[in-house]
């Protein structure tokens, strides 16, 4: 990195005062800017996949942007970051937030971003105000929070959480060019990742966890709120399921004599949304995300057929439920078309994590020091925030994005709700660190 926007902090004498709290959104949103052109797709579109050439120029970036605020930089085997301000008692467990940075294909600039530079700029101001934490503070950059290359989400804060079933699995993951992680993650830099139990690490290694992120959801746009205070992250599942018929000419063979593996799973997608409508919650979501057909020739019955399957709630038994529906369904559908069920096979299968009432109580009592409209909500999407709560007290603060788009390039936060979210989160981290 040969010049990007950081800039040295001075700490004025003032002692813990939060009078002239003050977000330098100019040079924030600069950084936004550009931390998206390392990207291998053209802008507007943000395109960062982990262990890329352009993942590694913006962990490069970020390592920057961290040192420049005073903080001790290290990194773990897999390349989650770490930058620390040590407090005056740095005995105690850290207060830690943060959030991801890579960008699945053709998505947007703010999501995840704005969790990590929004939190560097967080230790800024609370620099510049002469704040000093009793607590040490800490900002993580996640690795792979998206499932883009290796399929499994949510990877850093997954083995941070202490996942040695996730350890295990990652000695034989290979990603669709057939590259190992290992392999991967050494071409990155990682060379040390033959052993990731260095990475776990133990419940109780921080006092508190907090995530600011776009709501990547309407509800504070429309109803004209600054702030989400999060109370629940969705408990999200995902189904892969596998059909295999017979195949054959499109119009050679007659409709009473197929057995379409093609119509097997777009029965079984309708399956999906039937199941979950009836489940009677708002809250019950589930998507057909990936639908695949063989030999995928328009003259040509398929043979086989690959769904993947997303279904999300804030209630572990009923989105459990659903699953379970979901399975009768394919076996019925296999048995009614005359194609085999290959494969039905749940990928992960999360619990759901709930925040912490003293954060949540920190973050309301930010928002309204600060005179800003805020409401509780539930995230319907997951977050790195969903595995920190197995090892830490969690929270998180939701600003709005325009009209709740996300995961798109059109992915857009008003410099004034990015500020206001890191000017609650400055307040937020000031309360946990002095506890």
């Amino acid at each position: 990195m040969e010049a990007f926007s950081g800039y040295q902090i001075h700490e004025p004498p003032l002692q813990g005062s939060f009078s002239s709290l003050s977000v330098d959104i100019e040079s924030l949103q600069r950084q936004i800017d550009e931390l998206s052109t390392f990207s291998d797709t053209p802008a507007p579109s943000v395109t960062r996949v982990l262990y890329s050439e352009k993942d590694v120029l913006a962990r490069r970036y970020i390592k920057n942007l961290m040192g420049l605020s005073g903080l001790s930089v290290r990194e773990d085997a897999v390349g989650n970051i770490f930058g620390r301000w040590v407090g005056s008692e740095p005995e105690l467990a850290p207060v830690s937030t943060g959030s991801h940075i890579d960008a699945i294909p053709y998505s947007g600039k703010y999501d995840g971003v704005v969790g990590v530079l929004g939190a560097i700029e967080a230790i800024n101001v609370l620099k510049r105000l002469g704040f000093k934490p009793k607590r040490s503070l800490e900002v993580i950059m996640f690795t792979s929070e998206e499932p883009t290359r290796f399929g499994i989400s949510c990877l850093g804060s997954r083995l941070l959480a202490g996942s040695e079933e996730l350890t295990e699995l990652l000695k034989t993951t290979v990603d669709g060019q057939n590259i190992s992680f290992s392999d991967a993650a050494k071409l990155a830099g990682y060379t040390n990742n033959e052993d990731l139990s260095s990475v776990l690490l133990k419940k109780g290694s921080y006092s508190a966890f907090i995530e600011l992120h776009i709501e990547q959801g309407p509800i504070l746009e429309e109803e004209a709120t600054s702030i989400g205070v999060v109370t629940a992250i969705a408990a999200p599942a995902s189904i892969k399921v596998d059909f295999e018929g017979n195949g054959g000419h499109a119009g050679a063979v007659l409709m009473p004599k197929r057995n379409d593996a093609g119509l097997a799973a777009a029965e079984l997608a309708l399956a999906v949304e039937k199941h979950v409508l009836e489940s009677g919650s708002i809250d019950t979501v589930g998507t057909v995300g990936i639908l695949e057909l063989h030999p995928g020739a328009i003259n040509s019955i398929p043979s086989k057929s690959h769904i993947e399957i997303d279904t999300r709630d804030i209630d572990e038994k009923r989105r459990n439920l659903v699953i379970e529906k979901i399975y009768q369904s394919a076996l019925s559908i296999s048995k009614a078309r005359g194609v085999k069920l290959s494969e039905f096979k749940i990928v992960n299968q999360d619990p759901p994590a709930l925040s912490e009432d003293s954060i949540i109580k920190a973050s309301e009592s930010a928002c309204q020091e600060l005179n800003l409209s805020y409401k509780k909500m539930i995230s319907r999407a997951y977050h790195d925030s969903l595995f920190m709560a197995r090892i830490s007290p969690m929270g998180m603060i939701f600003i709005p994005c325009y009209k709740g788009y996300s995961h798109k390039p059109e992915e857009f936060a008003a410099p004034q709700d990015v500020a206001n979210g890191v000017r609650v989160l400055v307040l937020t981290l000031a309360k946990l660190s002095t506890s």
